[in-house]
């Protein structure tokens, strides 16, 4: 079974509570494992968390991440089942979108000149031939 935070970790946060899109580490650990599964119930979130809180302060978060949006539910016989209310890409998307106006005061090249700096190893061809295409990409679409 996948317990999220013992075999990888997809974000790095800017510190031990609040992820750069404005979910705490937490929160942030209960959507990925709903959006690994598609649709959890508490208990199958609960069970998948590496050094879990209870079991009624994972509902609590859950139920506080459907307040700003984030979830929706459907009952399943007495147990509710929350989905994502937005595809990861979708998700993703907007937390770049709040990363850039917040770090970076709207400016891409501001963030990836960023992304350059701390990456801290030699940038292999293949990625900087991706960077090229997307900036290609990019320019088209400004025509």
């Amino acid at each position: 079974m996948f317990v999220y935070g013992q075999r990888f970790r997809r974000y790095q946060y800017l510190d031990n509570k609040t992820a750069a899109h404005g979910l705490a580490r937490r929160e942030q650990q209960i959507m990925d494992v709903i959006h690994l599964l598609g649709e959890a119930s508490v208990g199958q979130v609960h069970e998948r968390l590496a050094d879990a809180p209870s079991y009624s302060a994972v509902r609590t978060m859950i139920r506080h991440l459907e307040s700003k949006g984030l979830l929706k539910h459907r009952q399943d016989g007495k147990r509710y089942v929350y989905r994502p209310t937005q595809s990861r890409t979708t998700a993703g998307k907007s937390a770049v979108r709040k990363l850039l106006n917040v770090f970076f005061s709207g400016s891409p090249s501001e963030a990836v000149a960023a992304i350059l700096d701390v990456q801290g190893r030699k940038i292999d061809q293949e990625e900087l031939d991706r960077i090229q295409a997307l900036i290609e990409e990019a320019r088209k679409k400004e025509l």
